[in-house]
């Protein structure tokens, strides 16, 4: 489906509704009335406290955060748009855990339940590391709107592919 690649996954019937939408020149108005707003969070400490504020609420038993961070260098050849990394230490007896967060800088310009939703899926890999049912339930549990803001978002970065950006700067 032309300009859709992000709905690749969804049934027929839904990818023909997103096109109607998208040729009665409708898409980017349904984007802003779910969504009125950007959010405001521009910079790497921001981005921190705001990731360590959902950590606390949901995972404050989790393993710690070293870093959370913008990075210019994460595109759609990851094929994500946020990468949760660790590695493991050993320092002496012990096995140390390192987490990092890093979100695509293409999420500093959208609005703020698109980085939450986001921010929730990275976080949840902290307890569990493969994309499966447990997965999922911990993001939703996080995030009671996860699918739906998944979709939303895979709508908007359409857009941007098209040169349609509904919040235009």
């Amino acid at each position: 489906m032309n300009g859709f690649d992000y709905l690749a996954h969804y049934s027929d019937e839904i990818k023909q509704q997103v096109q109607q939408l998208s040729q009665a020149g409708k898409l980017a108005e349904y984007l802003t009335k779910r969504h009125p707003e950007l959010h405001q969070i521009r910079s790497d400490k921001a981005l921190w406290d705001y990731t360590q504020a959902l950590k606390q609420t949901y995972l404050r038993q989790s393993n710690p955060l070293a870093k959370v961070c913008f990075d210019d260098k994460i595109s759609l050849s990851h094929q994500a748009l946020g990468l949760h990394t660790y590695a493991a230490r050993k320092q002496g007896h012990k096995l140390k855990t390192k987490n990092e967060i890093r979100i695509s800088s293409r999420l500093k310009r959208a609005p703020e339940a698109f980085l939450r939703m986001l921010v929730v899926h990275e976080l949840a890999h902290l307890k569990e590391k493969e994309h499966n049912k447990a997965f999922y339930k911990l993001c939703t549990y996080m995030e009671p709107d996860y699918h739906q803001l998944e979709f939303e978002l895979r709508l908007y970065l359409s857009l941007l592919d098209a040169n349609q950006d509904p919040y235009p700067a």
